[in-house]
């Protein structure tokens, strides 16, 4: 079994940055961010291949957003830069034993869900 646990998530402005952290149990072959606002459905941000380090993006947040990993510590990370409000959303870290490239940004191919952390931005 997979445990995923959430933080880093908070309000700030426009342009502003902010990063996310996954802490994980188990390892999972891959992992990544989904996110969901109000009234929207769940849609895939980032994912990373844990052993090659392979990233995928959504291209809505292609060069502002970067995913990555430290497997020393078996955490996952986003590190998002020129936030806009349409970014402000709920966000999931998920994982899957599927490979990134079979999985791609697919809500239903990730079994395995954190509680989710809060991001808003203002302008």
């Amino acid at each position: 079994q997979v445990q995923l646990v959430e933080s880093g998530g908070g309000s700030v402005q426009a342009a502003g940055s902010l990063r996310l952290s996954c802490a994980a149990s188990g390892w999972p072959n891959c992992m990544g961010w989904f996110r969901q606002a109000p009234g929207k459905e769940r849609e895939g941000v980032a994912i990373i291949q844990r052993a090659a380090g392979s990233t995928y993006y959504s291209d809505s947040v292609k060069g502002r957003f970067a995913i990555s990993q430290d497997n020393t510590k078996n955490m996952v990370y986003l590190q998002m830069n020129s936030l806009k409000p349409e970014d402000s959303a709920m966000y999931y870290c998920a994982a899957t034993y599927r490979d990134c490239t079979s999985a791609r940004l697919e809500i239903k191919s990730f079994g395995y869900w954190g509680q989710g952390t809060q991001v808003t931005v203002s302008s």
